[in-house]
C-alpha cells in the first residue's frame, strides 16, 4: 500500500533532534506569532534581549526548551531585506518547527540518511551555519533541514556522507554566528529540495502558504512533541 510522507513520518519513533537526554516532558511551547509579541512589547530586534526573555520563559515554566512556530505569522523579520524588498511580498509564515535552548546544544540527525548539503548563510535573518540530510524511507526521498548552527558544524563535512539516527552533526551557534537570533535550532522538513544546496526557504509569504503546507508538512509529525 502506498504511503504518504506525513504517513511515514508519524510511524517513526522516538526521534529527537537536539540533546538526547532532554526529555520531551522538559519542553514548552512558545508563541512568537505577531499578535502575542505585540502585546508584550518584546523587542525582537536585539538577540540579547530575545534570549534573556527565552530564558526567562523557561524558567517559569520549568523547562529546558521552548518549542514552535509552524505555520506561524511573525513579525520577528521585519528587520531583514532578506524577508521584504521592492520586488518580494513580505515573507513572514515560519515554515519550520524551532526548538529554543542554549548555544552549544547537540544538534541530531532525525533518521538515517546522507549528507545533502550545507552553508553559512550570513546575511542578517537568515539561517547562519545550515546542514540538510537527505533521506528514504520505503522509496519516498525527503530532507531535513537544520538552521542557526555554529561556524564549527559544517566543517569537516563531505556531501554524501552518511549519518544515523540520532548522531551529533552539529551544536547550536550563537547570535553573531546564527542570524543575529537568540540560540535556537530551526527544523524543517522539505519534500522536493528543488535546486537548492545548503539553504531552503523557513519563512513564506502568505501567497505562498499552499504551496509550502504541502511541501513542508508539520516536523511534529516526525518529533511528536506533547
Amino acid at each position: 500500500m502506498y504511503k504518504n510522507l506525513e504517513h511515514l513520518l508519524q510511524e517513526q519513533k522516538n526521534v529527537k533532534v537536539i540533546e538526547s537526554s532532554i526529555e520531551y516532558t522538559d519542553y514548552v511551547s512558545l508563541d512568537l506569532s505577531s499578535s502575542q509579541t505585540d502585546k508584550l512589547d518584546l523587542n525582537l530586534t536585539d538577540a540579547a534581549i530575545f534570549e534573556e526573555f527565552i530564558e526567562n520563559h523557561l524558567s517559569k515554566n520549568n523547562a529546558k526548551v521552548a518549542f514552535g512556530g509552524y505555520m506561524e505569522p511573525r513579525n520577528l523579520y521585519r528587520r531583514s531585506t532578506v524577508f521584504k524588498n521592492e520586488i518580494t511580498d513580505e515573507r513572514n509564515i515560519h515554515i519550520g518547527l524551532d526548538l529554543w535552548i542554549k548555544a552549544g546544544t547537540a544538534v541530531l540527525a532525525a533518521l538515517d540518511g546522507t549528507m545533502h548539503s550545507f552553508q553559512n548563510n550570513t546575511a542578517l535573518g537568515d539561517y547562519g551555519p545550515t546542514i540538510i540530510l537527505e533521506h528514504s524511507i520505503e522509496n519516498v526521498t525527503f530532507y531535513t533541514l537544520y538552521g542557526h548552527l555554529s561556524l564549527e558544524s559544517i566543517s569537516n563535512k563531505e556531501v554524501g556522507m552518511s549519518v544515523k539516527k540520532g548522531e551529533i552533526i552539529a551544536k547550536l551557534g550563537s547570535a553573531p554566528i546564527n542570524g543575529d537570533y537568540a540560540p535556537h535550532l530551526h527544523f524543517q522538513i522539505i519534500k522536493d529540495i528543488q535546486d537548492k544546496i545548503g539553504d531552503y526557504p523557513g519563512v513564506c509569504s502568505k501567497n505562498e502558504v499552499p504551496f509550502y503546507l504541502e511541501n513542508c508538512p508539520d516536523p511534529n509529525f516526525l518529533l511528536k512533541i506533547q
